[in-house]
């Protein structure tokens, strides 16, 4: 089985590509070593031409032929040909033995003699490895799976074919130790038992034959080599047969096998190509391989299949290249001048380019140009012709210079590097991972036939870039950049070398490595430094001062190595002209080294020489005859005195320069120089003239980069860089972030000049950093504080920074103020309304996720759910009028202001005030309306109110019956004033007056009866007993006041003639014709001047306009409405007054009784009306009751005419009367309450407050108080107000009503239950809460 194969291969990583500008073009070499410091760390480069830069192709095609090389793949690769030649030898050590070597197959693969050779020998050798069974873990090294007994097979594929040949390398006695094992060899042993062989012993100690009574000459086995004889029977085991191929015996084995290899190398191909026939060689080739047109095959897919093909030793693909071959033979690919390829005008530029191979290694700036030889490949182009899977295995170029290669047309090459400063690591690693190659060969790598993939170099830490290079493109490899690659197929390249002053150290380097390989050098190294050194004048002075720094190297070692021979006792010399020796009559017989400053020969050995390093190795001379030796010089010391002396002096001045400008930008922080000293340093350079060296551009830049850094600080200080700010931000376009700054702050510090303004960007930059160390420690907290975070972000504006903790800061200080808002309000509980949470709510929805956030939003619109809920429920319940079963404690435990709650509770709280004020002694009407008007402000449904509601119906209903009953039509009297005794008398003016000024407000010192006001108001505070004392009382001043106009007035008409003429009537003017008298003031009247003059009745009391107030209604009409409102159970004024003048007509009656006779004749009723009246008048009776009075002597004499006796019939039938007088009354209710339900209102209805103030003033007013409050707008209002929840405000000039005949009695628009004018006259109504709560109970 062979190895297992590697992985499918990796390209490494790509090398820089540069693609210069056309002023960057112009000059090769300033932009090599502008490129050199990155390109310099890949060890390869590419490079694009500008944009139509295309040289003709000038090579004479059909002059061109060549022979190329032949490459076997699998002979590349180092491994792989490490066991190639593992095989050939062991295929050679049984061949020689008579035997065929046939690899053995395990598992179906072949088996890897190389590998497990090597395994075996690493874990101590087959004794070992047998007699500790390692022989699994060998297999499973080698790749096989577990568990298939594969240790068994390798130990006999072992011990059968590998162990006779390890036994054979080490030397061991075959004799003694492989007796045991005799049996196991089916090939013959005998060489193998009959000598010890080493590489370098030429005798073999054979087991010579002792049995000669044995001797047959049928036995014996001749050897193809010396034709020795052997018996077969001798041998170790004995041969049965005489083996059938070629049979050497020991001495002969020893010989073959220990002939040193044949060096590997790249044999040339028999046959000579043109550039034509190369060409569909290569592509036939190709297109056959991958089976496709040779333009289609990918690179990818050519690159794997080459390292897989190089890593194989199952398949051998060859290959051909046409490499090195020389320019001036057949032409270059770019035009010359004086050449055979004519150019056309447009392209005579190309002829003088220094891209052009043929120029690029003799320019000024180029070292090679003082060498005089014309090296073919480094000074002179080589031509390359490849085709697919051709390849240039890992070198570096002669003497570590740079090369160029040109792809002029053809498919890609594919290129691989390694950066210079690990040359020594790739040799070292090929070298232990080949070690067999590099023991024949030291120098291998330098042979360039040895390939590694790069896989596995970058497995052991060697970087390697990659590349592939298209026609048109150039390739430039780096000193001692170790580089290899491969052909995609036909193409066509030129490469050359060159030199800058950098290389000169390295030159110097390389031949001293040189030395220690024995490897020639392709030129003199020392004499091209002198050849420059003679043209010190004209020298540019970069390259003076390399080359002045490398001959002061070169004779500092050239004296020690002379002072070295003089005390060897080399005494003699002579001067040499080296310059005229061929480089291979002057190269060093020991290290190959060309000669050139010195040599020593010796008169033993006269055509050899030595450097001065290998004195000691010229001969084998005794000590003695080194006196004999001469020593040879090109120089002597003083003559390159001046050599060195004119580069110093042409370098010195540059060199000084040069050295102060490396201390200054070199310099460490506390040494820096400011900026103006660097600022005169390029003046200096300036003034001198120095050339443009890369030195004195880098000072350049350093002096712009320590402006622009200078102006930018500078401007960062004082604020004025532009600050154009993004429209709805806050940062400035141009602000630098905090990475910036810090790196700012460190390239002014990396500086090589000190900049005055870069402390104070330094502590900006630890302002900044403090800043983000507190944004870091305040945003860890939960939630830190607002006044916090706003002192933080004033901290962070005032710095000119992008800072992203900003926007963090104040996305932290909204959410901070929302949290704080929040909790504020929830510490305000009463000011925490639903939509003061709504709001919170709807900003923090805004805000930005954060732990505290959500969770202060989670408890927000739990708290407002439960809110909801509850305003919901006392919304509700206030809606309804009704109120279940509530726990105000659970409310009260909310911590929100809940209006609906607050009003239902304080809803409830009245209620209960209301309902104890309600269930109480029987009220009076005042009482009895403002607590109806109290109970209709309370959203609760109150019991109590509808019967309330109803009393104050009746007694509205009574007032209005009574109204009727008793005022005149288009009365100015309200019916207490009627039904009271007269509290004052006169004119109407000073009624009036007194009215306006009783009716002000004054403090009370005394029970007052001076006005109607008083009257009221002492009948609505005292008691039953009390009111008819102070009715009395009022009655009393009523007779005093009526008396005293009496008499005023009869005086009047009885004035002297002396006197004035009285004014009397309303007129106020003189008695003139007809007057009548009024029976109760006396006053005089005119006639013509009293209404209804001619329907007064001659013989009846006449009253003047004055004293008649009221009807006169009849007795048994009066006593029904005290009857109801005795049922009514309500105290009014006017109830008193009534109460007071039936009881004074029924006293008066009385005596009226006790005046007339039992029988009454006919004829005398008219005398006892006249002494009825006459007792009337002299008892001074009131006028109401002499109205009513004169009434009643009416019916008598009615009665009397009729035949009835005097007894009023309200005695006799007094349960009919009252009977009849209810059903009237509440018919004449019912009238009145229609009327007033009928009316819509028009107006919203007032609040509360109003109603009672509007009340009160009605209650304090003396001449209005009875002014129509059934009819009042208030009153209407009540009426007017319908108790479905959705009411449709019906209107019109007649809107029908129905009342609930449930439990709460409550009116309804028809229309608005849909109830229908026939169901409500016919069917009971009941409405829906009072059926809900039927069907809850």
């Amino acid at each position: 089985m062979t190895q297992s194969r590697p992985n499918e291969f990796i390209p490494p990583p790509e090398c820089p590509v540069f693609e210069p500008s056309w002023e960057e073009f112009a000059d090769p070499f300033g932009f090599i070593n502008k490129i050199r410091p990155i390109a310099e760390n890949t060890g390869i480069c590419k490079i694009r031409p500008p944009p139509g830069w295309q040289p003709p192709f000038a090579c004479d095609v059909d002059r061109l032929h060549f022979t190329p090389r032949i490459q076997r793949l699998n002979e590349l690769e180092a491994q792989t040909r490490v066991k190639l030649n593992f095989l050939d030898q062991i295929a050679k050590f049984w061949e020689l033995q008579g035997c065929t070597l046939k690899i053995p197959h395990v598992e179906r693969k072949t088996l890897d003699l190389y590998v497990l050779y090597k395994l075996v020998n690493e874990d101590g050798g087959f004794d070992v490895v047998c007699k500790e069974r390692k022989w699994t873990q060998i297999a499973l090294k080698m790749g096989f799976a577990p568990g298939k007994a594969v240790g068994s097979h390798l130990r006999a594929h072992y011990e059968r074919i590998l162990y006779p040949y390890y036994l054979f390398q080490t030397g061991a006695n075959l004799m003694v130790r492989l007796l045991k094992h005799l049996d196991n060899f089916p090939f013959p042993l005998f060489s193998l038992m009959s000598f010890s062989f080493h590489p370098y012993q030429d005798k073999c100690s054979l087991l010579w034959c002792t049995h000669d009574s044995h001797c047959d000459e049928d036995r014996l086995l001749l050897c193809d080599g010396c034709d020795d004889s052997y018996h077969t029977f001798c041998l170790i085991p004995p041969l049965h047969d005489v083996p059938k191929g070629d049979w050497r015996c020991p001495k002969c084995l020893a010989q073959e096998c220990g002939k040193p290899q044949v060096a590997f190398g790249f044999e040339q191909a028999s046959r000579d190509y043109t550039l034509r026939t190369f060409g569909d060689m290569a592509d036939s080739f190709k297109s056959d391989y991958f089976n496709m047109p040779v333009h289609m095959v990918p690179t990818e897919l050519v690159e794997k299949e080459f390292w897989r093909l190089v890593s194989t030793i199952e398949e051998d693909v060859t290959v051909e290249y046409g490499a090195d071959i020389a320019s001036k033979d057949f032409g270059s690919g770019f035009p010359v001048k004086n050449g055979t390829f004519k150019v056309s005008p447009e392209e005579e530029g190309y002829l003088s380019s220094g891209w052009n191979l043929n120029n690029m290694p003799v320019l000024d700036a180029s070292v090679l140009t003082h060498v005089t030889a014309d090296i073919c490949g480094m000074k002179l182009p080589w031509l390359y012709v490849g085709m697919c899977f051709s390849s240039f295995c890992w070198h570096i170029e002669d003497h570590w210079s740079y090369s160029i290669n040109y792809l002029h047309w053809g498919e890609p090459k594919t290129w691989y590097g390694a950066p210079g400063y690990a040359a020594e690591q790739l040799e070292n690693v090929m070298k232990n991972l080949a070690p067999e190659l590099f023991e024949s060969q030291p120098d291998l790598l330098h042979q360039l036939v040895t390939i590694m993939n790069p896989n596995v170099l970058m497995e052991h830490g060697v970087p390697i870039y990659r590349t592939n290079q298209c026609a048109g493109e150039f390739v430039i490899t780096f000193p001692r950049a170790y580089h290899s690659g491969f052909n995609q197929g036909f193409n066509f390249a030129e490469a050359v070398n060159f030199c800058t002053a950098d290389w000169m150290p390295l030159g110097r380097q390389c031949v001293e490595h040189y030395r220690s390989l024995n490897r020639y050098c392709v030129f003199s190294h020392d004499e091209m430094t002198c050849n420059i050194a003679t043209k010190a004048n004209t020298l540019e002075l970069e390259l003076a001062s390399a080359v002045q720094k490398d001959m002061c190297a070169m004779i500092l070692e050239e004296k020690m190595l002379r002072e070295k021979t003089y005390k060897l006792g080399v005494w003699h010399s002579q001067q040499v002209d080296y310059d005229l020796l061929p480089d291979e009559e002057r190269q060093c017989a020991k290290c190959r080294t060309t000669c050139y400053l010195s040599a020593i020969t010796c008169p033993c050995s006269p055509d050899q020489l030595v450097c001065l390093h290998h004195i000691e190795d010229l001969c084998s001379c005794p000590a003695r005859k080194c006196l004999h030796s001469f020593s040879s010089y090109k120089y002597t010391l003083a003559e390159l005195k001046p050599l060195f002396q004119a580069l110093t002096t042409r370098a010195e001045s540059y060199e000084d320069w040069a050295s102060k400008v490396k201390k200054i930008l070199k310099a460490d922080q506390d040494n820096k120089s400011d900026l103006e000293e660097l600022r005169s340093l390029v003046v200096e350079a300036e003034k001198k003239t120095y050339p443009e060296t890369d030195l004195l551009s880098h000072l350049r830049q350093v002096i712009q980069n320590a402006d622009r850094c200078t102006s930018m600080a500078q401007q960062l200080l004082n604020g004025k860089r532009q600050t154009r700010y993004r429209s709805g931000g806050g940062k400035s376009q141009n602000q630098l972030t905090v990475e910036e700054l810090r790196s700012f702050v460190n390239q002014l510090y990396d500086l090589p000049c000190s900049i005055r303004q870069a402390p104070f960007l330094k502590a900006l930059l630890n302002r900044v950093e403090q800043f983000q160390q507190d944004s870091s420690d305040l945003l860890a907290e939960d939630m830190p504080g607002s006044s916090a975070l706003h002192g933080l972000l004033d901290e962070g504006a005032s710095l000119d920074v992008e800072l992203p903790q900003l926007a963090v800061l104040r996305q932290r200080l909204e959410q901070a103020r929302w949290v704080e808002a929040v909790q504020e309000a929830s510490d305000q509980p009463a000011d925490l309304s639903l939509d003061c949470m709504r709001r919170l709510i709807d900003q923090g929805v805004g805000l930005a996720p954060h732990a505290c956030v959500e969770k202060t939003m989670a408890r927000l619109q739990e708290l407002l759910t439960v809110c909801e809920h509850w305003e919901e429920k006392a919304h509700n319940m206030l809606t309804a009028r009704f109120v279940s079963k509530l726990n105000f404690n659970e409310v009260d435990s909310i911590p929100a202001y809940l209006p609906s709650c607050l009003q239902l509770k304080d809803c409830v709280s009245r209620a209960r005030e209301w309902i104890m004020e309600a269930g109480g002694h029987i009220p009076g009407l005042g009482a009895l309306s403002e607590l109806v008007s109290r109970a209709r402000g309370i959203s609760v449904m109150l019991e109590p109110l509808s019967r309330l509601e109803s009393l104050v119906s009746e007694v509205q209903a009574w007032k209005e019956s009574a109204a009727k009953t008793f005022l005149l039509r288009n009365a100015s009297h309200s019916l207490l004033e009627v039904l009271c005794p007269r509290c004052e008398t006169g004119s109407q003016k000073s009624k009036s007056k007194k009215n306006k000024d009783v009716s002000v407000p004054c403090k009370k010192v005394e029970v007052k009866l001076d006005s109607l006001f008083d009257v009221e108001k002492a009948l609505s505070t005292s008691k039953d007993t009390a009111s008819m004392a102070t009715l009395s009382d009022v009655h009393q001043k009523e007779l005093e006041s009526l008396s005293m106009l009496r008499t005023s007035n009869e005086s009047k008409l009885q004035s002297s003639p002396s006197c004035l003429a009285p004014t009397v009537c309303l007129c106020h003017t003189v008695p003139a014709g007809p007057m009548l008298q009024c029976e109760l003031c006396r006053d005089a009247y005119h006639s013509g001047c009293v209404p209804g003059f001619k329907d007064i009745q001659t013989g009846l009391p006449w009253l003047c306009p004055l004293c008649k107030r009221s009807e006169k209604p009849p007795l048994d009409k009066v006593l029904p409405l005290l009857a109801s409102l005795q049922r009514i159970r309500v105290r009014l004024p006017e109830g008193d007054a009534l109460r007071y003048v039936i009881e004074r007509t029924v006293r008066w009656q009385h005596k009226v009784q006790q005046v007339s006779p039992t029988q009454h004749q006919n004829g005398k009723v008219s005398l006892i009306c006249s002494n009825i009246i006459s007792l009337k008048i002299n008892e001074n009776m009131t006028p109401f009751l002499f109205i009513f009075m004169f009434h009643s002597i009416n019916m008598m004499q009615a009665r009397h005419i009729s035949g009835t006796d005097g007894v009023p019939e309200t005695k006799k039938e007094p349960e009919k009367l009252e009977k009849n007088s209810k059903r009237r009354l509440e018919k004449e209710n019912i009238e009145g309450q229609h009327i007033g339900k009928t009316k819509k209102p028009k107006k919203k209805k007032p609040k509360m407050n109003k109603e009672r103030r509007r009340e009160e003033k009605q209650t304090t007013s003396p001449s209005n108080s009875l002014s129509d409050l059934s009819y009042s707008d208030d009153s209407e209002e009540d009426w007017s107000v319908c108790s479905a929840k959705q009411c449709q405000q019906p209107e019109g000039n007649e809107v029908n009503w129905v009342q609930c005949d449930g439990s709460c009695n409550q009116w309804f628009h028809q229309i608005c239950v849909g109830v229908s004018a026939e169901q409500a006259e016919n069917e009971d109504y009941i409405c829906v809460s009072c059926a809900m709560n039927d069907l809850t109970e």
